[in-house]
């Protein structure tokens, strides 16, 4: 059975070979296998995260596609001609660039550095002891050319082949609110979040109206973000964005085409209000404390019936700095929490760190191929 073929036939409802297996290395561990600096990945596509993600995928022989979310602009969104411009190169290599609309002249408020050894960070420019508006900077020479929108998603789904799945983003988001600031705010002005909730509930409609249409569907649709009861109280969250996974989740259903929530932080309540109130197919990655609120064999007696979960071996003092046999240890407790009659993928509580060791990933895998096995 190929890790496609699993997949497929997982999110269909049968009965699979083994438990699927999906830890997340959606970022960090691709672009150290590399051997490259981070900014010829982030910065000049070469390779694109997508690519190296993909590589990464085959070479630990993942269950693949949960966390592969680079595809920019499927569906015209970008309504500004948006360049990012070099402001300053360091003596240490590392770049810093600032994003200028073309369209209207303006400078984003915050600067991206770009570092050999890690992903990229917008930071605000004074942190850097830069300018507010750039006094000097230049065109960034060498980025590679990839194609853009469905092109893209085409090429990116030809590249996956029988190693995995290929999702796309439904047009909703669990994430309304997503600065300290704004919580204060939706209080004193609610009726500019309640608008930006109508736009997401509409901007759904024209995303399910375009992949409704297309020759080739999506395995997968992406519904969440991380942090949704991190930057929301659940109450702000039951008023905001629960409409919209709402929504998005029955439409996808209509469609047949499964949907997935990642929402890192604090989750179990999250877990609740998608069982009782939406048609929403995976929640991840399950975070145990401190970090989230969550335990693996209580929520799958609770609702390991009615919604799949996918997570949680904890990933520093498992997978970064845990042995072998811990990982192995790990992952089996994980399999016997929630593993017993499907509806589970054995993951990690968020994104492997860079220095993950590759000998832990190949132990998780191993785990559940052999350990996992359905009979």
């Amino acid at each position: 059975m190929t890790n496609r073929q699993r997949l497929l036939d997982f999110l269909a409802g049968k009965k699979t070979d083994c438990v699927p297996v999906c830890p997340d290395i959606s970022n960090m561990v691709p672009c150290r296998l590399t051997g490259k600096p981070f900014w010829d990945i982030y910065l000049y596509k070469d390779p694109p995260l997508w690519k190296a993600h993909i590589d990464a995928i085959r070479k630990f022989d993942i269950d693949g596609g949960f966390e592969l979310y680079d595809f920019g602009d499927l569906f015209g969104d970008e309504t500004h001609e948006i360049e990012e411009r070099l402001v300053l190169k360091r003596p240490d290599g590392s770049l810093v660039t600032r994003r200028l609309d073309r369209t209207t002249g303006e400078w984003s408020d915050r600067v991206t550095l770009y570092t050999a050894d890690n992903p990229p960070a917008d930071v605000s420019p004074d942190k850097l002891g830069l300018p507010a508006v750039p006094s000097e900077h230049e065109k960034i020479e060498g980025i590679k050319k990839w194609p853009k929108g469905l092109e893209l998603w085409n090429l990116i789904r030809k590249e996956m082949g029988d190693s995995g799945i290929v999702a796309m983003p439904s047009g909703g988001t669990t994430l309304v609110v997503n600065e300290p600031e704004q919580i204060y705010e939706f209080y004193d002005n609610p009726e500019k979040y309640y608008a930006k909730r109508d736009r997401l509930l509409d901007r759904i409609d024209r995303y399910m109206k375009i992949i409704s249409g297309l020759a080739v569907k999506p395995d997968l649709l992406f519904c969440g973000a991380s942090g949704s009861l991190v930057w929301q109280s659940p109450d702000m969250f039951r008023e905001l964005a629960l409409p919209v996974l709402k929504k998005a989740a029955e439409k996808a259903a209509e469609l047949g085409i499964p949907t997935h929530v990642h929402s890192c932080g604090p989750e179990k309540e999250l877990v609740r209000m998608a069982v009782e109130n939406t048609k929403l197919s995976i929640i991840d990655p399950l975070e145990i404390p401190p970090m989230g609120d969550c335990d693996l064999a209580e929520l799958k007696r609770l609702y390991g019936d009615k919604i799949v979960l996918k997570g949680n071996l904890h990933t520093t003092e498992v997978m970064l700095k845990g042995s072998v046999d811990d990982v192995i240890r790990a992952s089996k407790k994980a399999i016997d929490d929630a593993g017993k009659g499907g509806k589970f993928i054995l993951s990690t509580g968020d994104q492997c760190g860079r220095d993950t060791p590759d000998a832990n990933l190949f132990a998780m895998v191993e785990t559940a191929r052999t350990y996992g096995r359905y009979k």
